[in-house]
């Protein structure tokens, strides 16, 4: 474990997971299995939505960002890119509503979590799995109190309970004057909540049935 994880507020974290062990084999087996089989399955739709990006807006197909993972450990992050190019650059790392940096396609991409998808990538390749909390960029982890830094005990996920909860994280930004500060200060502390909570009650069952509520929510459906 790093060193800058070497603190009381985690122990508790790793100590739940160092009992679940085959839980998170098991976890890891699930990811690369079905990141392959949906790779199969949406490699010819993928390609359509690359083709629909690059028609609808100059820049590259992908948006690739560093995002940090387990253990601090950083990545660039695989998206389809829903932004106008270089919008990272032009704007906070995060996303409110009505975003003028959003493309035509990118608004329909988003709400369908379709700009996801080339995250299996990441799944393959252990950056990422499909539940756990969502890669923050380095500056918001640097915001991190040594509670919420128990999260980066698992790779960061495509999907979780907060994802669910805050799906309409943007409209909680729409009016804030500072959005960074506003979602360090507020939207993250929530946020984490649930992170920290889905590693107290961490199984294999569970991220199953946030799998499935993720779908739900999706579809605009609540899933109990």
């Amino acid at each position: 474990m790093p060193e800058f994880m070497q603190c009381a507020e985690v122990r508790p974290y790793y100590d739940v997971l160092a009992k679940k062990r085959f839980s998170l084999v098991l976890k890891r087996f699930f990811d690369l299995l079905v990141a392959l089989f949906l790779l199969l399955i949406l490699g010819l739709p993928m390609i359509i939505v690359a083709i629909l990006i690059k028609l609808d807006s100059e820049g590259p197909v992908l948006f690739r960002q560093e995002r940090v993972t387990a253990y601090g450990r950083r990545f660039r992050i695989h998206k389809f890119r829903t932004m106008v190019n270089n919008a990272d650059k032009i704007g906070s790392a995060v996303t409110v509503s009505n975003d003028n940096r959003v493309t035509k396609v990118g608004g329909f991409l988003r709400k369908s979590r379709i700009d996801e998808f080339p995250q299996l990538f990441d799944v393959l390749a252990g950056d990422m799995s499909f539940v756990g909390t969502r890669p923050e960029s380095p500056k918001y982890v640097e915001a991190y109190t040594d509670e919420m830094k128990a999260t980066l005990l698992l790779p960061a996920g495509i999907t979780s309970e907060a994802c669910i909860r805050y799906k309409d994280e943007a409209e909680l930004l729409d009016a804030a004057q500072d959005v960074d500060t506003v979602y360090i200060e507020t939207v993250l502390p929530g946020k984490m909540k649930w992170n920290l909570l889905s590693i107290q009650e961490f199984s294999f069952i569970s991220e199953l049935q946030t799998m499935f509520r993720t779908v739900f929510a999706v579809c605009g459906k609540e899933y109990a």
